[in-house]
C-alpha cells in the first residue's frame, strides 16, 4: 500500500506555450520528452520503490515507461490534476519483508553502469535506472515533475510512503525557440531544467553541480535506447560536453542573487538532416561553502563554473533525455547520368549547391529543372510529371527527386534498298531512315527499330547493336549506338 506525505520541495519543469506557426521563420514539431534517468538513493533509508509525480498531465500524455531493474514495470495512477508513475516492490505479509530493496547509496567506487540490473555492483550500488516519456503537450501546459524514493512507513508496516525532500533528478522539458526572423531558418531546439524549489521560504535550496552533454542524430530515438552504456545514442564523450560545470540552485522569492542559477536553458539550431536531439545531465552534490544566512552557494571560483577542491560531492543522478524533431523542410535529390551538368533552382534551393532548406508548413515552393544540354527525365516525390517546373507543398520533411539524363545518338545504316523506322521518336526528331538516319535519345530509352524492305526485296539481317534476322529489333540506349540493316539486292 502507498501513502502520501506533504511536499517540502519539488523539482519543476515548465512546458512553455507554443509560438503560433505564422510567426515563425520555419515550422517544426517536437514529439515530446523521452526520459530515462539513473538515480542514487541518498534518502538515508532503504527504499522499496520510486515514484515520479507528474502534475498537469493525463495518463494519455504518457507513452513509454522504463522497465525498472528491481521493480519491473511501474503502475500509472491518475489523480485529480496529474499522474503518479510508481515503481514499487511487493510485500510478503507472511514474512513481513519486502521483495525488493534499493540500499542506501554509499558512492564508493561508483560507476553509472552500477545502476543497471547487469551492472557489476548493482546489488549494492543503491542506484536505479527508471524513467517516463511524455507526448508533446498542448500549448500553455504547465507541468511539475517530482521524483521521490518510497520507503516503509514506520507507522504502518507493509505500506510505502514517499520521502521528502524529493530526489535530485534534473527533469527536462523540450520546446522550440521562436527565431528572430520571419525568413526560413533552422529551428532552435531547447531543453530546460529547473532547480528544486527551496523547502524553506527564506533560504536558497540546496545547490547541485550539473554537467551537460549533447548530441544530434539523423534518426529518431526511442526511450529504451537512453541507457548510460549506449554511447552510440547517449552523449558522454569529452567532445560532446555542452556545459562543463554549472550550479543549479533555486533562490527564495525576492532574493538577490549573484547569478541566475535556477534554470538551465540549453539550445542549439537543428541541422538540416537532424531528427533527434539527445542531452545527458549529470548531477553531483555541491559540498562547498554556503552563505550562512541565505544558503546561497559560495563557489571558490566565484563563477561556479568549475568545482574547487572539496566542492564536488557524490553523484546524485544522470538524466538521459531526448526529443524527436520533425522540421518542415525541402530536400531535392538530383539524379541520373546527366546530373553533373544540370541543376534545380527555386526559392532557397540551388542544386547541386544547396539542395535542402528549412521551410514553413503549407508553403508552396516552385522548382525549375534546368537540364542544359541534357534531357529532363521527370520529377518524383512531392512533385510529379515531366514539365520542367513544379510546385511542391511543404508538409514535414518533404522530398523531391529530379532526374537528368545524358542524350545519346542512335545512327542507322542501310545495305541496299529499304527503310528503317524507330519508336519512340527521338528527342530532336523522328528517326526514319531513309530521310533521317540518326536521332538523339535519352539515356536508358528503349527503342524499337523496324526494317521494311522495298518492293521485291527482303530483309536479311541486322549488324552492329542489333542482330538476328527478325525485321524488328529492340535495344536500350546507354551510349552512342550504331545499327546496320541489311536488305537483299
Amino acid at each position: 500500500m502507498l501513502q502520501k506525505q506533504s511536499l517540502t520541495g519539488v523539482w519543476r519543469l515548465i512546458a512553455l506555450a507554443a509560438v503560433p506557426a505564422a510567426m515563425w521563420g520555419q515550422t517544426a514539431l517536437v514529439s515530446g520528452t523521452l526520459g530515462a534517468f539513473d538515480v542514487l538513493n541518498d534518502s538515508g533509508q532503504e527504499a522499496h520503490g520510486f515514484e515520479i509525480q507528474i502534475d498537469g498531465v493525463l495518463p494519455g500524455d504518457l507513452y513509454y515507461s522504463v522497465w525498472g531493474g528491481r521493480y519491473g514495470q511501474p503502475n500509472i495512477v491518475a489523480y485529480a490534476t496529474g499522474v503518479y508513475v510508481r515503481y514499487a516492490s511487493a510485500y510478503d505479509a507472511t514474512t513481513g519483508t519486502w521483495v525488493a530493496t534499493t540500499p542506501i547509496a554509499t558512492g564508493t567506487n561508483f560507476s553509472w553502469q552500477d545502476c543497471y540490473l547487469g551492472g557489476f555492483r548493482y546489488a549494492q550500488s543503491g542506484c536505479e535506472h527508471l524513467g517516463q516519456s511524455m507526448r508533446a503537450l498542448k500549448p500553455g501546459t504547465v507541468v511539475t515533475v517530482t521524483g521521490r524514493w518510497l520507503v516503509e512507513d514506520p507507522a504502518a508496516p507493509g505500506t510505502l510512503v514517499a520521502v521528502d525532500p524529493p530526489a535530485a533528478v534534473p527533469f527536462a522539458g523540450w520546446f522550440l525557440s521562436p527565431p528572430v526572423s520571419t525568413v526560413p531558418a533552422p529551428p532552435v531546439v531547447v531543453a530546460k531544467v529547473v532547480a528544486p524549489i527551496p523547502p524553506k521560504p527564506a533560504r536558497f535550496g540546496d545547490a547541485q553541480w550539473v554537467k551537460i552533454f549533447k548530441t544530434e542524430l539523423t534518426r529518431p530515438v526511442t526511450g529504451d535506447e537512453l541507457t548510460s552504456d549506449n554511447t552510440a545514442v547517449v552523449p558522454e564523450a569529452a567532445a560532446q560536453v555542452e556545459t562543463a560545470w554549472d550550479i543549479l540552485q533555486n533562490p527564495f522569492p525576492g532574493a538577490k542573487t549573484r547569478k541566475n542559477r535556477s534554470t538551465r536553458n540549453n539550445q542549439a539550431a537543428l541541422s538540416i538532416n537532424g531528427a533527434s536531439v539527445v542531452r545527458r545531465y549529470e548531477l553531483y552534490k555541491y559540498t562547498g561553502a554556503y552563505d550562512p544566512i541565505t544558503h546561497e552557494a559560495l563557489c571558490a571560483d566565484t563563477t561556479c563554473t568549475a568545482p574547487g577542491p572539496g566542492e564536488l560531492g557524490a553523484p546524485l543522478s544522470a538524466n538521459n533525455t531526448a526529443t524527436n524533431v520533425t522540421a518542415d523542410s525541402l530536400a531535392v535529390a538530383v539524379t541520373g547520368s546527366g546530373a553533373k551538368s544540370a541543376s534545380v533552382t527555386g526559392t532557397g534551393i540551388s542544386c547541386g549547391n544547396l539542395c535542402s532548406s528549412f521551410e514553413t508548413n503549407g508553403a508552396v515552393v516552385t522548382l525549375t529543372a534546368n537540364p542544359g544540354a541534357n534531357v529532363f527525365g521527370g520529377w518524383t516525390g512531392a512533385c510529379g510529371g515531366t514539365q520542367t517546373t513544379c510546385s511542391a507543398t511543404i508538409n514535414g520533411k518533404t522530398t523531391v527527386g529530379a532526374s537528368f539524363l545524358l542524350p545519346y545518338t542512335l545512327s542507322v545504316g542501310r545495305s541496299n534498298s529499304g527503310t528503317v523506322s524507330a519508336s519512340p521518336n527521338g528527342i530532336d526528331r523522328a528517326l526514319s531512315c531513309g530521310s533521317n538516319c540518326s536521332a538523339k535519345f535519352a539515356d536508358g530509352t528503349q527503342v524499337t527499330l523496324t526494317a521494311t524492305p522495298s518492293a521485291g526485296k527482303a530483309f536479311v539481317n541486322w549488324s552492329g547493336a542489333c542482330s538476328g534476322t527478325s525485321p524488328v529489333c529492340t535495344l536500350t540506349i546507354t551510349a552512342n549506338t550504331s545499327v546496320q540493316a541489311v536488305f537483299s539486292k
